[in-house]
């Protein structure tokens, strides 16, 4: 590892170095290749990881549960209404005594002040499983599908297409900076990133030999992109959002036309799930025109989202080998 990340906390890239970035990577992809053999590990043998939602969830509940088993530890899920964080109890105290018992802690909720709390009062590793204004561990899974698609990351470029102001556009313009990656934010003007973020990230491209554009013009945004990254368009507890977001967003749907305006027939598509891509789901009946992606796209050869989901298990398990592992 570069340097070492032996009981360091997870909760944005920001601070995690590109060496560091890439030695998780490439962890990462070794207990992947692992995994396929067969072969898991015990760097968490005798360990016990607390796992706290405060919002629910599919890939990062199941992607932790399966890292830490993985690696012979004990996974204690603690659900919003299992504990009395913040309710009966201040974070402070609650992460004072989840470090006295747990060896890790994971936190995936809405302020991301909650987890640095638990990261200043916990003593032991806490890792950031989602927050309103970061998402790293998806982004690194993000990162190593690209890298497996692609190879070395430098010089690769993403074009992230939707609500250019959430957690996933924000965490992946830093992520890519990092790596030295070409990234585009490609939104409407009013969903524009907070531009002192913008700048922080173009800093870092500067050092990198990244470069981060932020424009409203699909064509410029996906032009030679090697991957075009969505999300949905009202993220957990934005429901009341969600004509407003049709309104603005519609013109940014990912389809087939988009998939080959980017010019390169080896373009990947990415989503961090879950996705609105047909009418299958409750929210989609109530409002037809919420799909960010059409299903020729979320199904079709372009697609890499069931690969990026799988990867979020290796690189949350690279995150907990490194940082909390024997």
């Amino acid at each position: 590892m570069a340097g070492t990340l032996k009981g360091r906390h997870l909760l944005k890239l920001l601070d995690f170095s590109p060496a560091e970035i890439g030695d998780l990577l490439e962890l990462a992809g070794t207990l992947k290749a692992n995994k396929r053999a067969g072969v898991t590990g015990k760097t968490l043998a005798g360990k016990n990881i607390a796992l706290i939602f405060e919002k629910p969830s599919t890939r990062t509940r199941a992607a932790f549960t399966v890292a830490v088993v993985d690696e012979g530890g004990h996974p204690e899920y603690l659900g919003k209404n299992d504990i009395q964080l913040g309710k009966k109890e201040t974070v402070a105290d609650t992460a004072r005594v989840l470090g006295r018992m747990f060896d890790g802690i994971e936190f995936r909720g809405f302020s991301h002040e909650t987890v640095e709390t638990l990261a200043r009062y916990a003593g032991v590793p806490v890792w950031n499983g989602l927050t309103d204004t970061w998402h790293p561990t998806q982004v690194l899974a993000d990162l190593l599908t690209v890298t497996e698609a692609f190879g070395p990351l430098r010089g690769l470029a993403l074009a992230f297409v939707g609500d250019g102001r959430n957690n996933m556009a924000h965490s992946l313009m830093i992520g890519c900076a990092k790596m030295g990656m070409d990234v585009r934010i490609v939104a409407p003007a009013e969903l524009h990133p907070n531009p002192a973020l913008v700048e922080t990230a173009r800093s870092i491209a500067a050092e990198t030999g990244g470069r981060v554009t932020v424009t409203d013009s699909i064509q410029e945004g996906v032009t030679g992109a090697h991957a075009v990254y969505t999300d949905v368009w009202a993220s957990m507890g934005e429901e009341a959002k969600i004509p407003e977001r049709i309104a603005l967003l519609k013109p940014y749907k990912v389809t087939r036309k988009m998939m080959e305006m980017t010019g390169r027939r080896e373009a990947i598509f990415l989503h961090c799930l879950p996705s609105f891509h047909n009418l299958e789901t409750e929210t989609a009946q109530k409002y037809p025109e919420i799909c960010e992606v059409e299903d020729e796209v979320f199904e079709g050869r372009w697609s890499r989202v069931f690969d990026e989901a799988e990867n979020r298990v290796h690189t949350i398990k690279a995150v907990m080998v490194a940082t909390a592992g024997r």
